[in-house]
């Protein structure tokens, strides 16, 4: 199995890229990697120069091959909050009637979201309040995304 990852500066800090077998597999918070063990592949690159458009402003939604290997429940649960659209958000209830599934498994399933970012999970609130983020920074990191993708009025 050939694993290559990739470290890159944003607002929130670095944020490590890994690719496995021609997939995003990982986004992890943090450097994970010395600056002479980055790697480099066209994915990674490409991961990298839409990670840098969406803090520019100038993406809306992230194309790149994603693979979740996880539980049913978690894919399902990743594959919804990837259709949530930048700048609007569902609850951990919404999520959990479409897929019928208990709110309680979809808020783990966010919690365990292998690829923060660009699979949204920062976009998926509790009914009555932020609900957890298990990036770097926590509900602070959250809120900071939202406000970036214009959403913060729905913090109010």
């Amino acid at each position: 199995m050939t694993v290559a990852t990739l470290t890159l500066l944003s607002p929130l800090g670095p944020l490590t890229v890994t690719e496995t077998e021609g997939a995003i597999t990982a986004l992890c918070w943090g450097a994970r990697a010395t600056p002479d063990a980055q790697d480099d592949t066209p994915l990674l690159r490409d991961a990298a120069q839409q990670i840098a458009a969406y803090f520019r402003k100038d993406l809306t939604r992230f194309d790149l091959p994603l693979r979740v290997a996880a539980s049913d429940t978690q894919t399902r649960v990743c594959s919804a909050m990837s259709a949530i659209p930048l700048g609007e958000t569902l609850t951990y209830g919404d999520i959990a009637r479409a897929l019928s599934l208990p709110a309680q498994a979809v808020g783990q399933a966010c919690g365990g979201n292998p690829v923060p970012l660009i699979i949204p999970c920062h976009r998926v609130l509790g009914a009555s309040g932020l609900g957890g983020f298990s990036g770097d920074g926590g509900v602070e990191t959250k809120v900071w995304l939202l406000r970036h993708e214009g959403a913060a009025g729905l913090l109010i």
